[in-house]
């Protein structure tokens, strides 16, 4: 039992296994549409970290290093036949940090490495920077958020909920502060980044900056939406037609 994963690999499926990694303050849920809508020959594989979702109860990891581990003890031994990363937001930076740890260890890097909503990891955080974070209260970490999908009406009317979801906010933005403190390392495999045209939480040249992470292709769309493009329709095609596209990835 993986359990990091939402759901289980089904047996003896073959094509890809995508993994996808949400963002801040999330859980796996962010890519419940996902099944359907990213096309035959790839197994959608949601990643839920602890201390949401049916992990609540979990401590929160807020060590990029003890993540990273954990990631590859849980999961590694579903990567050892073709696979592909999308990360959201802060699992952008989650799903470079665990493909960028496998390419150090010598194990099979991923065939692309999609990410969506998140400026580079060279970059500073679109966000917060880590003195803000020190002492942040709920009032100052919800004006953060300035993305209208950010607090849904019913979330902010369930007071016990919303300080739930602030907590594991304000855990997870710790988690991507850290993630964006290790050099970058070009990746053997693709990239391809996708931007919200109407994110106000990063910019399109922020996500553009993630061509500086691979040495093998870059490509950048800019898709309908918000900073949570990744709840719409048109993502997840996008990914299944990058998949049929990708050449296999060599390391040497």
């Amino acid at each position: 039992m993986h359990r990091y994963l939402a759901v289980r690999p089904k047996a003896g499926a073959t094509g890809t296994r995508l993994l996808c990694f949400h963002h801040a303050g999330a859980g796996a849920l962010s890519f419940a549409g996902w099944l359907n809508r990213v096309g035959a020959g790839v197994s959608v594989l949601p990643v839920r970290l602890p201390g949401r979702e049916t992990r609540v109860r979990e401590p929160r990891i807020t060590d990029p290093g003890q993540l990273v581990e954990e990631l590859q003890q849980d999961l590694g031994p579903l990567l050892e036949e073709p696979y592909a990363f999308y990360g959201h937001s802060m699992g952008a930076l989650v799903a470079y940090r665990f493909a960028q740890a496998r390419l150090a260890a010598g194990l099979r890097p991923p065939r692309l490495l999609l990410v969506g909503a998140c400026s580079a990891p060279q970059l500073p955080s679109a966000l917060l920077d880590r003195a803000d974070l020190d002492g942040l209260d709920d009032e100052r970490l919800m004006a953060a958020m300035t993305d209208e999908e950010s607090m849904p009406e019913a979330l902010l009317r369930r007071p016990d909920r919303l300080r739930t979801t602030l907590d594991t906010l304000r855990a997870d933005l710790r988690l991507a502060q850290g993630l964006r403190e290790a050099p970058i390392v070009r990746l053997p495999c693709p990239v391809e980044a996708f931007a919200g045209a109407d994110d106000r939480m990063v910019t399109i040249p922020q996500v553009r900056a993630w061509e500086h992470c691979t040495s093998a292709g870059f490509r950048l769309r800019t898709v309908p939406g918000a900073h949570f493009f990744v709840r719409g329709r048109e993502v997840p095609r996008a990914v299944g037609q990058a998949l049929d596209s990708a050449a296999p990835v060599t390391t040497g």
